[in-house]
C-alpha cells in the first residue's frame, strides 16, 4: 500500500518555526518531485514548494520564498518543509505529494502530483 504520511504540524505564534516531515512507503520515492501544498479553509488547495529527485533543485512560491525550505532524505524516503518567519496567513492543512511521472522539470500544479498524504494542520496565531 503507497502510503505518503505528513507530520509535524502544531500551533505555533506568529515568528515561530515547524517542520513538517513527509515519510512515504509502499514504493520508493527517490526518483519523484516531491511537493509541498497547502489549503486553507475556504480556498482552493495551492502549491507551496517542491524539490527533484535529486535535491538539486527546488521551487517555492512567492509567499514563502526566503522563509520555507523544502528538502529530502532519499534514503530515509522522506521529505521536509522547514517553516520559518511564520505568519498567521501559512494557516492551513499541508499535504504532501509525489509525481512519479518524472519529467524534467518541477511542476507546480496540483494535477501533476498522483500521490498525496492525508495532511496535517498548521495554525499560526497573531
Amino acid at each position: 500500500q503507497v502510503q505518503l504520511v505528513e507530520s509535524g504540524g502544531g500551533w505555533v505564534q506568529a515568528g515561530g518555526s515547524l517542520r513538517l516531515s513527509c515519510a512515504a512507503s509502499g514504493r520508493t520515492f527517490s526518483r519523484d518531485v516531491m511537493g509541498w501544498f497547502r489549503q486553507a479553509p475556504g480556498k482552493e488547495r495551492e502549491f507551496v514548494a517542491a524539490i527533484s529527485w535529486s535535491g538539486t533543485s527546488t521551487q517555492y512560491a512567492d509567499s514563502v520564498k526566503g522563509r520555507f525550505t523544502i528538502s529530502r532524505d532519499n534514503a530515509k524516503n522522506t521529505v521536509y518543509l522547514q517553516m520559518n518567519s511564520l505568519k498567521p496567513e501559512d494557516t492551513a492543512v499541508y499535504y504532501c505529494a509525489a509525481d512519479s511521472m518524472r519529467m524534467p522539470i518541477i511542476r507546480v500544479v496540483t494535477t501533476a502530483y498522483n500521490y498525496w498524504g492525508q495532511g496535517t494542520q498548521v495554525t499560526v496565531s497573531s
